[in-house]
């Protein structure tokens, strides 16, 4: 299974238009991203994230040229906040202190590559979804957002989880299936199946940019 085999929206056009929608950039991180953070560290190839954050550049680019909101969702960690279910679950699975990541003061949690500027929504989490003990949603709701183009790292975890929470919080969501990524491709893979078969459409990048004004709008013949 590849990219090309999901049921990708061509032409998103007026679904994401711009005065409704939000661009959310999940958790381009030290930590997660950086061949210096825990995961690069851990000896795992970073080239996955490079790529995602490659066209996520442009994208952000785009969406404020074009009066989008762009979201900046991270993870932000203290030992005294860790959830003690995710304490235990990395204890019974036999790695105890895994879930010591992207925390306060580290660096680990600071941005990679990317960063938010005046004006754009901002948000701290404890784990995986943005809307989890947060006040995102009402963010959203202040700016009369209803839609979400998703994008970032990773995607079977905090790009599912929040797509899959903003779904239940009466989103209209759009994953940007090249922008986003997996450090293992078969859950990227189908993590994207999953989520186009149960609470979101796929979009790639060139569409959005497209829909944005940032590319020629291909007219199908």
């Amino acid at each position: 299974m590849s990219d090309q085999t999901l049921p990708h929206v061509g032409a998103p056009g007026a679904m994401i238009a711009p005065a409704r929608t939000a661009l959310v950039v999940v958790d381009i991180q030290v930590d997660f991203a950086a061949p210096e953070g825990v995961v690069g560290q851990c000896g795992v190839d970073m080239g996955v994230a490079e790529r995602v954050i490659d066209r996520i550049e442009p994208l952000i680019a785009a969406a404020r040229r074009a009066g989008v909101t762009v979201a900046f969702l991270r993870v932000m960690t203290r030992p005294e906040s860790d959830s003690h279910a995710l304490r235990t679950l990395m204890e019974r699975r036999g790695t105890p202190g895994a879930e010591a990541i992207c925390r306060i003061g580290s660096g680990g949690e600071a941005y990679y590559r990317v960063a938010p500027q005046p004006g754009d929504i901002e948000v701290g989490k404890l784990a995986y979804s943005g809307f989890s003990g947060t006040d995102f949603d009402q963010q959203l709701r202040a700016r009369g957002i209803d839609t979400l183009v998703m994008t970032g790292l990773t995607t079977d975890c905090c790009v599912d989880s929040t797509t899959r929470d903003a779904f239940h919080h009466d989103y209209h969501t759009f994953v940007v299936s090249d922008a986003c990524g997996a450090f293992d491709e078969g859950l990227h893979l189908y993590a994207l199946k999953a989520m186009a078969e149960h609470c979101s459409l796929l979009v790639e990048s060139e569409a959005v940019l497209a829909a944005w004004g940032a590319l020629p709008v291909e007219v199908a013949a």
